[in-house]
């Protein structure tokens, strides 16, 4: 039997304004807490699911119309991911965003909070905020107060964003991303060994986990061989 005494490091890459990533976090954390026999570290990576909107952000119905032909166009195919949001027990409100934003300070914010070991609680409130709440992420006292709500200090984050702190880190780690040839999100990577791509089901997940592990603890043997 594999030992799984390790924990399997699972590299999500994926950006706070995809619904798919909203939803493909909550099934990540129902497959992690099916198998609690399966240790895990989850770490997050940025993506830039739209880098051509600007850092100051854009109406939603600009960019809808950009990017989508128009609002209703997009908002009837929306309506499918509402609901497969709502049996994981998430929210999808479309009607209630109408700010699109740039996320690379999201990141910046993610990035912080994961020093301190609040990287998942970071970027669950941001996305809360924008599917849920419709809040305005290109709102820098939105950000200073959702950063605040994961325990980090407001007034120091305040400063650092109003600074270019981090910035080159953040995109670098975002470019990187897209020239190993990720072009989607979610996007899991399971001890270095399994790419998964897309919001899978819990049940999927765990397989992969599985996968993973196997892959990853007969290799010592296969060296030795």
């Amino acid at each position: 039997m594999a030992d799984t005494t390790e924990p399997l490091t699972i590299d999500v890459v994926s950006d706070v304004v995809c619904p798919w990533c909203f939803i493909g976090k909550r099934r990540l954390e129902k497959a992690v807490a099916s198998r609690p026999d399966l240790p895990v570290v989850v770490r997050f990576h940025p993506y830039f699911l739209n880098e051509w909107v600007p850092r100051e952000g854009i109406s939603r119905v600009e960019y809808l119309t950009t990017k989508f032909g128009s609002p209703d166009r997009y908002n009837q195919n929306a309506q499918r991911i509402v609901g497969v949001a709502a049996d994981e027990g998430l929210t999808y409100a479309p009607a209630k965003i109408q700010r699109q934003p740039n996320t690379i300070d999201c990141h910046r914010l993610i990035y912080w909070a994961d020093q301190h070991g609040n990287g998942a609680r970071m970027k669950q409130r941001l996305m809360d905020l924008y599917f849920t709440e419709g809040a305005d992420l290109s709102d820098r006292e939105v950000l200073v107060k959702a950063a605040a709500d994961c325990g980090l200090d407001s007034t120091q984050v305040r400063e650092v964003l109003a600074s270019d702190a981090d910035v080159d880190t953040v995109t670098r780690a975002a470019e990187q991303a897209k020239a190993s040839g990720i072009d989607g999100v979610p996007m899991y990577v399971f001890g270095g060994v399994l790419a998964v791509s897309g919001a899978q089901s819990p049940e999927y997940l765990v397989s992969a986990m599985e996968r993973a592990i196997a892959e990853r603890d007969k290799r010592p043997t296969q060296a030795a061989e």
